[in-house]
């Protein structure tokens, strides 16, 4: 091996040890946080980690592929009913209930995609709000089973369980953020490992020049399904967990509202990397508290802060940082 490769070899070694600590930081950071935070910021902030995970999953499909969909409530919709369906009449447990909402959203990404994926460009941005809207539809017209706007409220004995003979209250607030924590870090380092693996650089690869990536020999159509299905998943994992979690199911998430918000925060955080879902969901969930507390009028105030950070900040908050500081975050 000569002196340069040897070289090159100890800087990647180097920047990936770099990225590791800093993502085993911010988890290790947002468990001690819970011990520290007054009752309404811990509370806040399980929102925001369920809510994060729904934005790691949209920023697979759109910051690493390239494909921006206006449809993604959807799959954190189907998440959301098929935990709260399952646990309220199927008398399923908590971690029965989240894995069927995961694999119920899962499943119905992997068929939309099926669908979908043969458009591109603003025909596959119409065609996911198509498919949202309906979804949005089905459940208003099963309004006796689903409570439409309405919405229904799971009961407290429907989000206990039993571990190891110990009751676990979803409830509990120490109890919800941790199961919060639990969640958000496997999705981000799942998305950390994905991002970097050889079909994560597929996805860059497509999302940088789709045509030139299939001169390469690779099947973009297989490799875009695999990404709509995995950020259908995580979104469906969301809302599972938001369901579980926080005991209310309503057709508000599965509206278009809620998938303008997926698209935001990434924008916020930044395009394309793995810690700006985050940074973004946390900072639009609490320009909305703020804002809410001045005016009833609070987001056409969110809407000014949100066009000075696009034009100061085109790549989102980590998207500039990296691109004149900090290169080798993912």
């Amino acid at each position: 091996m000569s002196p340069v490769t040897a070289q090159e070899t100890a800087a990647q070694r180097a920047a990936r040890a770099k990225v590791l600590i800093l993502h085993l930081g911010v988890i290790a950071g947002l468990f001690a946080a819970q011990f520290l935070l007054p009752a309404y910021h811990m509370s806040a902030f399980t929102r925001i980690m369920v809510l994060a995970v729904y934005a790691l999953g949209y920023n697979i499909l759109f910051g690493y592929t390239g494909l921006l969909s206006l449809g993604h409530a959807m799959f954190f919709a189907a998440g959301l009913y098929g935990a709260g369906l399952g646990a309220h009449f199927l008398g399923l447990n908590p971690l029965t209930a989240f894995i069927f909402g995961s694999l119920a959203g899962g499943v119905f990404a992997c068929i939309v995609g099926l669908v979908v994926l043969r458009t591109s460009g603003v025909a596959f941005m119409i065609v996911t709000l198509m498919f949202a809207q309906a979804g949005y539809l089905t459940i208003l017209l099963f309004n006796d089973v689903t409570r439409g706007d309405e919405g229904f409220v799971l009961e407290a004995t429907e989000r206990q369980m039993t571990i190891a003979g110990g009751l676990i209250d979803l409830a509990a607030p120490h109890a919800a953020y941790t199961i919060a924590l639990v969640v958000f870090a496997l999705a981000l380092l799942f998305c950390l490992f994905l991002v970097r693996s050889p079909i994560g650089r597929v996805f860059i690869a497509i999302r940088e020049n789709e045509e030139r990536t299939r001169m390469l020999g690779y099947n973009a159509y297989r490799y875009k399904l695999v990404a709509l299905t995995v950020s259908g998943s995580l979104a469906a994992m969301a809302g599972a967990a938001y369901a579980l979690l926080f005991g209310y199911v309503g057709a508000t998430f599965a509206s278009i509202q809620y998938s303008i918000f997926a698209l935001l925060w990434v924008l916020l955080g930044g395009t394309g990397t793995i810690l700006g879902p985050l940074i973004g969901t946390a900072l639009m969930f609490y320009l909305v508290d703020a804002s809410s507390e001045v005016t009833s009028s609070y987001l056409i105030f969110v809407g000014a802060i949100l066009i000075l950070l696009v034009l100061f900040f085109p790549k989102g908050l980590l998207g500039s940082l990296r691109q004149h500081r900090l290169r080798w975050l993912p």
